[in-house]
Protein backbone atom coordinates (compact mmCIF):
# COMPACT_ATOMS: atom_id res chain seq x y z
CA UNK A 1 0.00 0.00 0.00
CA UNK A 2 0.85 3.65 -0.75
CA UNK A 3 1.78 5.66 2.19
CA UNK A 4 -0.78 8.30 2.48
CA UNK A 5 1.50 11.06 4.52
CA UNK A 6 4.07 11.43 1.74
CA UNK A 7 4.73 12.87 -0.47
CA UNK A 8 7.89 13.87 -3.22
CA UNK A 9 8.92 16.88 -0.52
CA UNK A 10 6.92 16.80 2.42
CA UNK A 11 5.39 14.15 4.74
CA UNK A 12 2.24 14.66 7.15
CA UNK A 13 3.14 14.33 10.98
CA UNK A 14 2.07 15.02 14.05
CA UNK A 15 4.07 17.12 16.72
CA UNK A 16 3.67 17.96 20.81
CA UNK A 17 1.75 20.67 21.79
CA UNK A 18 4.68 22.04 23.08
CA UNK A 19 6.45 21.78 19.72
CA UNK A 20 4.14 23.38 18.29
CA UNK A 21 3.52 26.36 20.58
CA UNK A 22 6.99 27.12 19.79
CA UNK A 23 6.77 27.23 16.32
CA UNK A 24 3.37 29.30 16.11
CA UNK A 25 5.28 31.48 18.59
CA UNK A 26 7.71 32.45 16.16
CA UNK A 27 5.22 32.42 12.55
CA UNK A 28 2.81 34.36 14.89
CA UNK A 29 5.64 37.65 14.93
CA UNK A 30 6.02 37.46 11.12
CA UNK A 31 2.82 39.90 9.93
CA UNK A 32 3.44 38.22 6.68
CA UNK A 33 2.72 34.70 7.30
CA UNK A 34 -0.34 36.20 9.36
CA UNK A 35 -1.54 38.74 6.45
CA UNK A 36 -1.08 36.30 4.16
CA UNK A 37 -3.37 33.01 6.17
CA UNK A 38 -5.90 35.85 7.98
CA UNK A 39 -8.24 38.41 7.62
CA UNK A 40 -8.20 39.34 11.27
CA UNK A 41 -6.47 42.34 12.79
CA UNK A 42 -2.81 40.60 13.63
CA UNK A 43 -2.24 40.30 17.45
CA UNK A 44 0.45 38.76 19.26
CA UNK A 45 -0.45 35.65 21.79
CA UNK A 46 1.79 34.42 24.44
CA UNK A 47 3.88 30.63 23.90
CA UNK A 48 1.14 29.41 26.98
CA UNK A 49 -2.15 30.64 24.86
CA UNK A 50 -0.81 28.99 21.77
CA UNK A 51 0.12 25.69 23.63
CA UNK A 52 -3.33 25.73 25.99
CA UNK A 53 -4.61 26.77 22.25
CA UNK A 54 -3.04 23.63 20.56
CA UNK A 55 -4.12 21.38 23.35
CA UNK A 56 -7.54 22.55 23.01
CA UNK A 57 -7.87 21.25 19.39
CA UNK A 58 -8.79 17.65 21.05
CA UNK A 59 -9.19 14.67 18.50
CA UNK A 60 -12.48 14.82 16.67
CA UNK A 61 -14.37 13.60 13.80
CA UNK A 62 -15.09 16.58 12.06
CA UNK A 63 -10.96 18.52 11.92
CA UNK A 64 -8.17 16.87 11.08
CA UNK A 65 -4.67 18.49 11.12
CA UNK A 66 -1.29 17.62 10.32
CA UNK A 67 1.62 19.13 10.60
CA UNK A 68 4.45 19.81 7.56
CA UNK A 69 7.74 18.44 7.53
CA UNK A 70 10.16 18.18 5.07
CA UNK A 71 10.84 14.78 3.93
CA UNK A 72 14.97 15.35 4.65
CA UNK A 73 14.23 16.55 8.19
CA UNK A 74 12.54 16.00 11.50
CA UNK A 75 11.53 19.77 11.55
CA UNK A 76 7.83 21.48 11.74
CA UNK A 77 7.11 23.92 8.51
CA UNK A 78 3.98 24.64 8.50
CA UNK A 79 0.11 22.51 9.40
CA UNK A 80 -2.84 21.62 7.09
CA UNK A 81 -6.31 20.35 7.98
CA UNK A 82 -9.50 19.95 6.81
CA UNK A 83 -12.60 21.00 8.71
CA UNK A 84 -15.76 18.56 7.89
CA UNK A 85 -18.74 20.85 7.15
CA UNK A 86 -21.38 18.04 6.58
CA UNK A 87 -20.85 14.30 6.45
CA UNK A 88 -24.05 13.90 4.87
CA UNK A 89 -22.90 16.11 2.01
CA UNK A 90 -18.90 15.30 1.88
CA UNK A 91 -17.69 18.46 1.98
CA UNK A 92 -15.04 20.09 3.97
CA UNK A 93 -12.78 23.23 4.16
CA UNK A 94 -8.78 22.98 3.76
CA UNK A 95 -6.26 25.63 5.30
CA UNK A 96 -2.76 25.43 5.19
CA UNK A 97 0.19 27.67 5.72
CA UNK A 98 3.83 27.09 5.86
CA UNK A 99 5.58 29.51 8.68
CA UNK A 100 9.12 29.09 7.80
CA UNK A 101 10.03 31.64 4.84
CA UNK A 102 12.74 29.42 3.49
CA UNK A 103 10.13 27.16 2.22
CA UNK A 104 8.11 29.60 0.47
CA UNK A 105 7.59 28.96 -3.44
CA UNK A 106 9.62 25.96 -3.39
CA UNK A 107 6.65 23.37 -3.73
CA UNK A 108 6.49 22.06 -0.34
CA UNK A 109 3.12 23.77 -0.31
CA UNK A 110 1.77 22.01 -2.93
CA UNK A 111 2.91 18.79 -2.11
CA UNK A 112 1.71 19.29 1.05
CA UNK A 113 -2.10 20.09 -0.45
CA UNK A 114 -1.71 16.60 -2.37
CA UNK A 115 -1.41 15.14 0.01
CA UNK A 116 -3.99 16.50 1.88
CA UNK A 117 -6.32 16.72 -0.87
CA UNK A 118 -5.34 12.85 -1.36
CA UNK A 119 -6.23 12.04 2.43
CA UNK A 120 -9.91 13.84 2.09
CA UNK A 121 -11.12 11.90 -0.88
CA UNK A 122 -9.48 8.38 -0.23
CA UNK A 123 -9.38 8.51 3.72
CA UNK A 124 -12.66 10.40 4.72
CA UNK A 125 -14.71 9.80 1.27
CA UNK A 126 -15.46 13.62 1.04
CA UNK A 127 -16.86 14.26 -2.27
CA UNK A 128 -15.74 17.82 -2.40
CA UNK A 129 -13.01 20.01 -0.78
CA UNK A 130 -13.27 23.66 -0.60
CA UNK A 131 -11.02 26.48 0.80
CA UNK A 132 -10.17 30.18 0.82
CA UNK A 133 -7.42 32.72 -0.09
CA UNK A 134 -7.14 36.65 -0.46
CA UNK A 135 -6.84 37.90 -4.18
CA UNK A 136 -2.98 39.03 -3.51
CA UNK A 137 -1.99 35.60 -2.35
CA UNK A 138 -0.67 34.75 -5.87
CA UNK A 139 1.80 32.22 -4.50
CA UNK A 140 -0.85 30.46 -2.38
CA UNK A 141 -3.05 30.66 -5.66
CA UNK A 142 -0.86 29.03 -8.13
CA UNK A 143 -0.28 25.95 -5.92
CA UNK A 144 -3.78 25.36 -5.86
CA UNK A 145 -4.17 25.39 -9.25
CA UNK A 146 -2.05 23.23 -9.54
CA UNK A 147 -3.87 20.57 -7.26
CA UNK A 148 -6.93 21.05 -9.13
CA UNK A 149 -9.19 23.47 -7.41
CA UNK A 150 -11.06 25.71 -9.83
CA UNK A 151 -12.25 29.15 -9.33
CA UNK A 152 -15.74 29.23 -7.75
CA UNK A 153 -16.29 32.66 -6.22
CA UNK A 154 -15.32 36.34 -5.20
CA UNK A 155 -16.29 38.28 -2.65
CA UNK A 156 -15.14 42.08 -3.51
CA UNK A 157 -14.33 43.98 -0.89
CA UNK A 158 -14.44 41.62 1.64
CA UNK A 159 -12.15 42.10 4.22
CA UNK A 160 -9.83 45.45 4.90
CA UNK A 161 -5.70 45.36 4.69
CA UNK A 162 -3.92 48.80 5.43
CA UNK A 163 -6.84 50.76 4.39
CA UNK A 164 -7.74 49.17 1.28
CA UNK A 165 -10.54 46.62 0.52
CA UNK A 166 -9.39 43.11 -0.67
CA UNK A 167 -11.13 40.27 -2.64
CA UNK A 168 -11.51 37.22 -1.21
CA UNK A 169 -11.39 34.17 -3.60
CA UNK A 170 -13.42 30.46 -2.79
CA UNK A 171 -12.05 28.15 -4.83
CA UNK A 172 -13.09 24.48 -4.92
CA UNK A 173 -12.22 20.49 -5.61
CA UNK A 174 -14.56 18.23 -6.53
CA UNK A 175 -13.46 14.47 -5.87
CA UNK A 176 -14.65 13.12 -10.25
CA UNK A 177 -12.16 16.12 -11.19
CA UNK A 178 -9.36 14.96 -8.39
CA UNK A 179 -9.81 11.15 -10.25
CA UNK A 180 -9.98 12.37 -13.85
CA UNK A 181 -6.78 13.89 -13.00
CA UNK A 182 -5.30 11.16 -11.77
CA UNK A 183 -6.15 8.96 -14.08
CA UNK A 184 -4.53 11.28 -17.00
CA UNK A 185 -1.35 11.20 -14.99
Amino acid sequence: MKDIYSGTLVRLASFSPEVMAKNFLKWDRDTEMQRLSDVLPTQLWSEKKIKEYVEGWKESETSYRFAICPLEEEKFIGMVSLWVGSWNHGEAWLGIYIGEREYWGKGYGTDAMRLIVQYGFTELNLRRISLGLHAFNERALKSYLKVGFQMEGCERGGFLRDGVRCDDFVMGLLREDWIAAQSAR
